[in-house]
């Protein structure tokens, strides 16, 4: 794959009347054909075309969050919030009539029985009597993503963006800590009335997007958005009674014992942020630093990682300190035309810098294989809560060279890493939870959401006590996490691949060279299969299935026990 710098990557604003032209005429072709072969040529054709334009909605995405204050990208931004709901429609048609030729099974032959599940969900999705509110939904998702990037704190004698107030979150003096939560706190309260507003009408976008579709809320709708194939709300339902039944009693069990280690039995939520007496364990050097010991990892972990990283620092794909401006967040975007993904992240000093250069480089090693394969976006990805497997699970998998990171305290991560993995289970359960009531139920008023928040905050964090924190006390703590906003009912995925990377943390603590074959081989299957296949192509339990998630949490907990006995 050839290299091409990021900052010499070339943007130019797509065309999109002949964009729409050609999905037009594609269609029309589509309607006419008289074989399987012509329609795999119209499909070749329409891949081209998807890579152009995603390559230039991508770069202008990637660098409007960079520096959203940057007027230029801005009003890039701006343009494919507006355009793109269009450029989808047109695709979506072509993809009607491709589902629509008697001479489909010929597409499947050549691409797999998936491609037309993808299409078919993808094409219950939308409409063009929907356009003008997905053109208003994107307005109000980047009003939000605005407004948090612009997010500055008075603190310590210094202007400090959200993301910089994490070093101070983790404080092992309590008063600090305390303030740091607070002072973070007055930032949302100051701007409450504008973000409930954002809130309010996002619902009522959304839901009204799903009653022209014919969708009696936009929870059914937000299913199709989100690809999800083989499994339906109750499964999920299931998936979250099982996490709120088996998960949550050892997470407050976990979460007691990290109250001990740290003298507070009593501890407030401020306090949930300091697993050790002596302090977190914090990775050492700077973020060139950092991303200089990843490299000297992933060279040694495999050879097909070695040749990732050094593609992905050659063409300088990475973007990792938080500044005045950025866009809050890490994510790893992939820019088609380039075979490039590119990791960008808001580094602030604490081991979730870390977490990132293994999480968000998993996604990126995803997309970097699925380049080289060549394949075509719809098979390259596949549902979002199979890409999260692959960051999830390298977090785990790349356990061998934290040390690097973590010296001395490597220990002392790996137990933090590992009880995370197990507490953050409730707490995506609940974000998603909330999501189903909220969309349910769109008359609630933003206190009666914050009171089904702070509902849900007692049946899945018992733990947490938010005394002396008005922002949090008051059910607003939603509001923080940006995908309730941007991306709605993608949290629950982080979930549903959590569990399967405990099972790939498992199997790495059994036999580390035959976990990562397992790894190495689910990821070239990129998105091939459905959640399910995958999960079960990967040799692991598929977790709907009743009593599926009560002996991986618990093998999760025994281990972190045991670690704290030794430390």
């Amino acid at each position: 794959m050839a290299v091409c710098k990021f900052s010499e990557m070339e943007y130019t604003r797509p065309d999109v009347q002949r964009v729409t032209e050609a999905y037009r005429q594609l269609t029309a072709r589509a309607e006419k054909a008289e074989s399987g072969r012509e329609l795999a040529d119209i499909f070749k054709e329409h891949t081209k075309l998807d890579d152009e334009f995603s390559t230039a909605a991508r770069l202008a995405q990637i660098r409007h969050t960079l520096d959203t204050r940057d007027e230029f990208y801005d009003a890039e931004n701006d343009f494919f919030d507006q355009e793109a709901p269009g450029v989808g429609n047109a695709q979506l048609a072509l993809y009607r009539a491709l589902l629509a030729s008697p001479h489909k099974e010929g597409l499947a032959a050549e691409y797999g029985e998936i491609l037309l599940q993808k299409m078919e969900v993808a094409a219950a999705s939308a409409s063009e009597e929907v356009l003008e509110l997905m053109q208003q939904e994107n307005a109000l998702a980047s009003r939000y993503q605005k407004l948090y990037a612009g997010g500055q704190v008075q603190f310590d004698g210094k202007s400090l963006t959200l993301p910089e107030m994490g070093p101070y979150k983790q404080s092992l003096d309590r008063a600090v800590r305390k303030a740091a939560f607070e002072a973070d706190g007055r930032f949302f309260d100051d701007n409450r009335e504008e973000l409930d507003e954002i809130y309010t009408k996002m619902i009522e976008n959304r839901n009204a997007q799903a009653c022209k579709l014919g969708y009696e809320s936009y929870v059914p709708l937000s299913y199709l958005r989100m690809g999800r194939l083989g499994y339906n709300e109750a499964d999920v339902k299931s998936f979250r009674d099982q996490v709120a039944q088996s998960v949550t009693p050892l997470a407050h069990e976990a979460m007691k014992e990290q109250f001990a280690r740290i003298g507070l039995p009593d501890a407030k939520f401020y306090d949930t942020t300091v697993s050790f007496k002596d302090g977190n364990p914090i990775p050492q050097g700077t973020a060139p630093d950092l991303l200089a010991k990843a490299v000297q990892m992933y060279r040694e972990l495999s050879p097909e990682t070695a040749r990732f990283i050094d593609f992905m620092t050659e063409s300088q794909l990475f973007d990792l300190e938080s500044r005045p401006g950025k866009a809050p967040g890490g994510y790893c975007e992939t820019i088609p035309g380039y075979g490039a993904p590119f990791v960008f992240s808001n580094f602030n000093g604490t081991s979730g810098d870390v977490d990132v250069l293994t999480h968000e480089a998993g996604h990126a090693f995803q997309a970097w294989v699925a380049a080289g394969q060549g394949m075509c976006q719809e098979l390259a990805n596949p549902g979002l809560e199979s890409c999260e497997i692959h960051s999830m699970s390298m977090e785990f998998l790349t356990s061998p060279w934290h040390h690097l990171f973590f010296g001395k305290d490597t220990a002392k991560y790996a137990l933090a890493h590992a009880q995370e993995a197990l507490t953050f289970l409730p707490y995506g359960c609940m974000v998603d939870e909330f999501q189903h009531i909220v969309y349910s139920q769109p008359h609630l008023t933003p206190d009666e959401r914050n009171g089904i928040w702070l509902e849900l905050e007692r049946k899945y964090r018992p733990w947490n006590d938010f005394a002396g924190l008005p922002f949090y006390g008051r059910g607003a703590g939603w509001q923080r996490q940006l995908h309730v906003y941007q991306y709605p009912f993608y949290y629950i995925d982080y979930c549903l691949a959590q569990i399967v990377s405990l099972q790939f943390f498992a199997a790495h603590l059994n036999d580390p060279k035959d976990a990562w074959q397992r790894y190495l081989a689910l990821v070239k299957k990129g998105g091939g299969d459905t959640y399910a296949g995958l999960v079960k192509a990967a040799g692991f339990t598929v977790p709907f299935e009743q009593g599926a998630i009560a002996p991986v949490a618990q093998q999760v907990f025994d281990w972190v026990k045991e670690q704290n006995k030794k430390l």
